[in-house]
């Protein structure tokens, strides 16, 4: 199988093939149980990375942007602020559909201009799909950690019958359990993150959050049920929502089992 290539910026083709960035082992690998005798691919990708210094400015950097939309900052510094603000942005929506909206407003502002439709034109295409959801799942691990905690690149079953290394596994989600809600969960991250990559690059996601362990699977190259149809929609409030508390002690004969922003 031929090499792919890449140029970045008039720079060195970004190729893929066995590389390493820094202390980062670069690994990409896909395969076919439907296909007898077929070979692993390698490519490049990332088996683990840990947390990097631009950590605090891409905090600063999607709290500034947060902020923007909701018009509105907290007082607080950092992680507890950013998540106040996300807090809010939850409750400035009359609707479900205008908090998912405004939250992919938010992350289409993060990008350069024309990087998201070139991305979807000229990468997504490629392969059936396969390498740009690959290639966005090593770019999640390598730059989300500040937001969602340690996470790694897995293996994951695409509907077509093939196994491909384009999963994010979150082992304790950080913005899930610093929010102690599913309503933000689902309506400013689960929701709008899975609707930014199909539409905007061209990557269908599918997010599995677990609300026991507060773990969270990604899966880079399938696509998500229908809002309506997604079983997240059932999850009760967490015991530790700060929302869901207050409606106890307003109201004891609130029926809280079902989130309100669900």
């Amino acid at each position: 199988m031929k090499a792919i290539g890449i140029v970045v910026g008039g720079g060195a083709p970004l190729a893929f093939c066995r590389s390493s960035v820094r202390n980062h082992r670069f690994r990409v690998s896909f395969s076919s149980s439907s296909s007898p005798g077929s070979k692993t691919v390698e490519q490049v990708g990332i088996a683990a990375a840990k947390p990097g210094v631009f950590d605090d400015l891409f905090l600063n950097l999607f709290r500034t942007r947060l902020v923007q939309e909701v018009g509105w900052d907290s007082k607080k510094p950092g992680y507890d602020g950013l998540i106040e603000v996300a807090n809010r942005l939850m409750k400035k929506g009359t609707a479900n559909s205008d908090t998912v909206e405004a939250t992919v407003r938010i992350l289409r502002s993060l990008f350069p201009p024309y990087l998201l439709e070139l991305y979807k034109m000229l990468i997504a295409p490629i392969g059936g799909g396969k390498i740009a959801a690959m290639m966005v799942a090593r770019v999640t691990v390598l730059t989300c950690q500040w937001l969602m905690g340690p996470c790694k690149v897995n293996s994951i079953d695409l509907p077509d019958g093939t196994s491909c290394s384009s999963g994010v596994y979150v082992e304790r989600c950080k913005y899930l359990e610093e929010s102690k809600c599913v309503g933000i969960c689902t309506n400013t991250c689960k929701f709008p993150t899975q609707t930014f990559f199909k539409d905007h690059m061209g990557v269908p996601l599918l997010m599995e959050p677990n609300f026991a362990d507060y773990s969270c699977q990604f899966k880079f190259g399938v696509l998500p049920p229908l809002p309506e149809d997604d079983s997240v929609l059932k999850e009760p409030c967490l015991e530790a929502c700060p929302n869901a508390s207050v409606r106890r002690l307003v109201a004891r004969n609130i029926d809280v089992t079902a989130c309100p922003k669900t």
